[in-house]
């Protein structure tokens, strides 16, 4: 390291850095050059300011001239440190010139009576101390080329083998992490083809366990999107129930989710442009307008129940939501009593994403009597098993879909389209 006074300073600060009792080691002039005198600034015990200087000779023999040289450069350092802005309380003094202890003494009593409370001469050494150590391994390996022995692998990996893989695996873990949240920022501002919310039931029920069932979603936007403000979302059984065509009719179909299940989701909207100019109606704003509906078979077990909110038409005639559109929507799931009291989770999917999942420690049963504002009609005796709201464990009175606080989980990889004329030629 004979002239190559940068490299000796990284060397001095690395080592500096391996001591615990110092912290924020770091350098006062990073590509070397005038410094004062003050090569690294630390913190010794996280408090005292710290500076330390770098005293190396050219081919060091430990001669009286290159001692006087080095006590002469302990001085002019000790000085400098002394009379800079901010004062220091420790002093840190590195050479490669070996020292006796009585001339350690000296130095350090020099300082102290400058002011210094603190001083250490690390002389060759305690430099060479720390070097042959496993924390200076790579140190001395890095600055001086000197390779390890098989017995200094395995001490070092031994030391530091459980750490270096935490910090590989973590480094690689956030670059995923970071790549996975840009990929979902890009492809959230896709329209939204369909939300759906699964309730994940506490087992396997049957048919007849189930029996009639009501199960809604209301949520609101944060802000009206493409007019829409507030959408309702959800299931039932009897399959014409929520039918919008002429001529159905489902009061004489049989209860039960084994004989069929409804469909249903509507939109409340809100005109900001025409309403700026005109006494906004509560009620009239509040109102909401059926924009789809479904019938399908019954089931015969239970263990998933899915409502959904769908935009997936073979056409899409008007705009529509996207999905970073539901970013701090307010949303509260509704059902009847029985099936509010087997749900066991809520797991929420969205264009390919797992948006959130609510965990039974993450949700209550709200039982305090209500009448909710579904547009659908239901019988006076399937109104004996009462509505109830699911609402968060804690604090809010309702969930929300917060895209800041955690990143979505995309469901699906792609697979990459494969060439087969790869390799035939330019034409081909």
């Amino acid at each position: 390291m004979d002239t190559n006074q940068l490299h000796r300073e990284q060397l001095c600060r690395a080592i500096l850095a391996v001591d615990k009792r110092f912290s924020d080691v770091r350098p006062r002039h990073p590509r070397g050059g005038p410094d004062g005198g003050r090569d690294i600034e630390a913190l010794f015990r996280d408090e005292s300011l710290a500076y330390g200087a770098v005293g190396f000779v050219n081919q060091a023999n430990d001669s009286k001239e290159q001692k006087k040289t080095i006590n002469e450069k302990f001085a002019s350092d000790l000085d400098s440190a002394i009379g800079a802005n901010k004062k220091p309380s420790v002093f840190v003094f590195f050479t490669n010139i070996n020292l006796t202890i009585g001339e350690k003494d000296t130095l350090v009593e020099s300082a102290k009576k400058q002011g210094i409370t603190h001083c250490e001469i690390l002389d060759r050494e305690r430099l060479r101390i720390t070097l042959d150590s496993p924390d200076g391994f790579s140190l001395r390996f890095q600055y001086l080329n000197i390779t390890l022995s098989e017995e200094e692998q395995a001490s070092f990996f031994a030391r530091w083998g459980d750490d270096i893989q935490s910090v590989i695996s973590t480094g690689f873990q956030r670059i995923e992490g970071t790549l996975n949240r840009l990929l979902f920022l890009q492809e959230s501002t896709d329209p939204l083809n369909h939300l759906t919310f699964s309730f994940e039931l506490k087992e396997k029920y049957s048919a007849d366990d189930i029996g009639h069932f009501r199960l809604f979603c209301s949520m609101h936007l944060k802000e009206p999107k493409q007019k829409i403000l507030g959408i309702i979302f959800g299931s039932s059984d009897k399959s014409n129930r929520m039918r919008n065509d002429t001529g159905c009719d489902f009061t004489e179909q049989l209860s039960g989710i084994k004989y069929g299940i409804a469909g249903g989701q509507w939109e409340s909207y809100l005109d900001i442009e025409s309403d700026s100019e005109t006494e906004i109606d509560d009620e009239e704003d509040e109102r909401y307008k059926q924009v789809g509906s479904s019938s399908s078979i019954g089931r015969s077990e239970v263990e998933f129940l899915p409502i959904s909110y769908s935009k997936n038409s073979f056409i899409r005639y008007f705009p529509t939501i996207c999905l970073k559109d539901l970013d701090d929507a307010m949303f509260l799931p509704i059902a009847n009593k029985s099936l509010a009291e087997k749900v066991k989770a809520i797991h929420i999917y969205s264009n390919g994403y797992k948006i959130q999942e609510i965990g039974s420690e993450d949700f209550k049963v709200d039982v305090e009597a209500f009448q909710p504002a579904i547009p659908v009609e239901f019988t006076s005796q399937e109104l004996e098993d009462p509505w109830v709201r699911i609402r968060p464990s804690e604090m809010s009175s309702a969930f929300h879909i917060r895209f800041f606080e955690k990143t979505p989980k995309r469901m699906f990889v792609p697979d990459q389209v494969q060439n087969s004329l790869e390799g035939r030629g330019k034409n081909a």
